[in-house]
């Protein structure tokens, strides 16, 4: 394996990471703000116990997707902070507000319900955002004028390929964090919050598997390299797509004690389900960062820098990942924190 590819590879898997994690978080926001009104059911407060110390770790990788754009593609990261400026100032503003209020909702109980919204709004908002910048380096929205590249917002927010982007974002959003939260309800042990969550995971599965369909479909008119180069890796889709089979099938087979479901089972084969589509749709895309004038070689760093910088990276790796295990844990493990026994 190559210094570029094994960087865009570290890169590519620090996107993935952040991506499963964040969605989970965000979709976490809106849960809890959608079933605040419902004195029926405890799945705001399920939600609330997952949102509470996650969204703090999720930015770890956020920050770690920004250092190694700008550590291993420097000259990429260029083109990128010029074209994005517009729709990474407004990510940056949202995640601001989000983690403000996200604070202040907890502290500050006579205002719990409408930081709530504002929380949960902005949670809603970032993911769809967020995921624009995949069609953007497809190709046919930057424009060079005068020899400064511009990013041709109004094309981006009228593309069918874009939008149908957006839909999968949210709707991804959406499932797998209702995917987590039944998880997370079972180990409380509150299964009206469970039956809740296991419904919305039923619902939108579905709804993020048309929508990676209608991804496809215009990525064929408007992205026809990377259609061309999706088809290529045709066998990993088509695993990922019988891992969202067995998520499914998860959901709804008999379990222990008269539940319905193993939800741990679906959260293991639905980010399966991901990261095998994730890797089909990196293989495809190579060598463009943002296609077709930025590749992984032009935009490279020098190889004695990237050699340090891995090093660096494997070492903070080492450093950080048993943290991340006994945080996984202490959190997602210990009944007494999730049923607030402590």
């Amino acid at each position: 394996m190559t210094d570029v590819i094994l960087a865009i590879t570290v890169l590519w898997g620090f996107i993935f990471i952040y991506a499963v994690m964040a969605t989970m978080d965000f979709g976490a926001g809106f849960w809890s703000m959608l079933y605040i009104k419902s004195d029926k059911t405890n799945a705001t407060n399920i939600a609330n116990k997952y949102l509470s110390p996650t969204w703090e770790v999720t930015n770890v990788f956020i920050v770690a997707v920004v250092v190694a754009i700008y550590s291993f593609f420097p000259s990429a990261a260029y083109t990128l902070g010029t074209v994005l400026l517009i729709p990474g100032s407004i990510i940056l503003l949202l995640l601001a507000i989000r983690s403000g209020f996200l604070v202040f909702s907890h502290i500050v109980s006579d205002y719990e319900k409408p930081l709530t919204y504002i929380s949960g709004i902005t949670g809603f908002l970032i993911p769809a955002i967020l995921i624009l910048v995949l069609p953007i380096t497809h190709g046919g929205f930057v424009d060079n004028v005068n020899g400064v590249e511009q990013l041709m917002l109004g094309s981006v927010l009228t593309s069918p390929h874009a939008l149908s982007f957006v839909l999968f974002a949210v709707s991804s959003t959406l499932f797998l964090s209702s995917l987590l939260l039944a998880d997370f309800s079972k180990v409380a042990k509150d299964k009206h919050a469970y039956e809740i969550y296991r419904r919305d995971a039923l619902i939108l599965g579905p709804v993020s598997l048309l929508s990676a369909l209608l991804i496809m479909i215009t990525m064929r008119y408007e992205a026809f390299w990377l259609f061309n180069g999706m088809m290529d890796y045709l066998f990993w889709l088509v695993v990922s797509a019988a891992m969202f089979v067995v998520t499914g099938i998860a959901l709804i087979i008999p379990g222990k004690n008269g539940w319905t479901g193993l939800p741990r089972l679906g959260v293991v084969s639905a980010f399966i389900q991901y990261a095998l589509a994730s890797y089909a749709y990196g293989r495809a895309h190579l060598p463009y960062i943002i296609y077709p004038n930025v590749t992984i070689q032009n935009g490279f760093t020098d190889p004695a820098s990237f050699r340090a910088l891995f090093i660096s990276y494997i070492v903070g790796f080492i450093i950080l990942f048993p943290g991340f295990v006994y945080f996984w844990r202490l959190f997602m493990k210990d009944e007494r924190y999730i049923k607030n026994e402590h």
